[in-house]
């Protein structure tokens, strides 16, 4: 498998692999065997993992995440000790819960139906609806600034030696994607995306030498699991798998770029209202530079150009999975052909 597929840059050779699913009965054996839950496996939609809701009756719900072929051990463990740390850190924060196998690995290794060997994890389930599928008010937007701000706090002295992983979805390697512009066809998205790589090419010296830790890089709305009859709103942050150390600033502009409108009425002249909600509530716990805030409209608009960029991509080399991968792509040509509208000079003001 994987022959004939069009190469792409090297933080995204991992995106380009192809592996065997694994089926929901076969999930059910997994979990049986090594966690001792028997259950009933329902897949999720998910770009490498094979992930599934485990319904272990009385004992509750999990997610049961089976790797990729291609995920580093390392990086997985810098995953399970990262939600670790957190526990520790602020056992309060809405986040998942790594669970031990039966035998006390965090991660244990099976060997699939199909003869590949892979690693498996179970975590808590977070009950709620995916803000996706759903709205949010002014208020509650600012709670999920709180809540990355809070999660920014508690991770700051974390450290793993797997943390500098070179990630695709990483804004900071946007330029290394630049090739994958072929993908898109000529025209008008072509153009945005090209115009987005250029505008990040002058503001990328500045992002090199901004603050950088470890942080969670992916706060979308198909992560931040919600409550409208919740006090806190937000009763869930999920998918730590595209953690990373990098910048702050990328961190906070990947959750406001989350949270630009979905549709675009006409007479909308500002697409960052709904993002500067999540913005005050992060600056109630922490604080960013001003070279931070004139950067990171940059960097929401590099994100937009990642997402055209990877997703075209990918979306030619697994036809069969591109409903799920295009799934934002509408909405993010519209995002870019706003920005491609705006001059740098006003780009670099819209949160100072």
């Amino acid at each position: 498998m994987g022959h004939n597929r069009p190469s792409g840059p090297a933080p995204a050779a991992e995106l380009s692999e192809a592996c065997r699913p694994v089926g929901a009965a076969e999930a059910e054996h997994i979990a049986a065997r090594f966690y001792d839950l028997p259950g009933t496996a329902t897949r999720f939609d998910t770009e490498k993992d094979d992930t599934f809701l485990l319904d272990g009756a009385a004992r509750g719900k999990f997610v049961l995440k089976i790797a990729h072929p291609s995920e580093r051990i390392q990086e997985l463990e810098f995953q399970v000790a990262l939600l670790r740390h957190l526990e520790a850190r602020a056992p309060d924060l809405p986040i998942p819960r790594a669970h031990r196998a039966l035998l006390g690995a965090d991660l244990p290794l099976v060997t699939t139906r199909a003869g590949e060997r892979r690693v498996a994890r179970l975590i808590s389930f977070l009950p709620g609806t995916p803000l996706d599928r759903t709205t949010s008010t002014a208020p509650q937007r600012e709670r999920i600034g709180e809540v990355l701000a809070r999660l920014r706090l508690a991770m700051a002295d974390f450290s793993h030696p797997a943390d500098d992983r070179v990630l695709a979805w990483d804004v900071t390697h946007l330029l290394e994607l630049a090739d994958l512009a072929r993908f898109i066809p000529e025209g008008p998205k072509r153009a945005w995306t090209v115009r987005a790589l250029e505008r990040f090419a002058e503001i990328k010296p500045r992002l090199d030498l901004c603050r950088r830790q470890v942080l969670h890089n992916d706060f979308n709305t198909s992560n931040l699991v919600v409550d409208h009859t919740s006090p806190g709103f937000l009763t869930g942050v999920i998918d730590f798998g595209d953690a990373v150390r990098t910048a702050i600033a990328v961190d906070v502009s990947t959750a406001l770029m989350n949270q630009m409108p979905k549709i675009i009425e006409d007479n909308r002249r500002d697409l960052f209202d709904e993002p500067r909600d999540v913005l005050r509530g992060y600056l109630r716990h922490a604080d960013l530079t001003d070279e931070e805030l004139r950067l990171m409209p940059f960097l929401a608009m590099g994100r937009l150009a990642v997402r055209a960029l990877l997703t075209s991509w990918r979306a030619e080399i697994f036809p069969q999975n591109s409903r799920y991968i295009l799934r934002h792509t509408g909405t993010g040509w519209a995002h870019l052909a706003w920005f491609h509208s705006l001059s740098t000079a006003q780009i670099s003001e819209l949160l100072t």
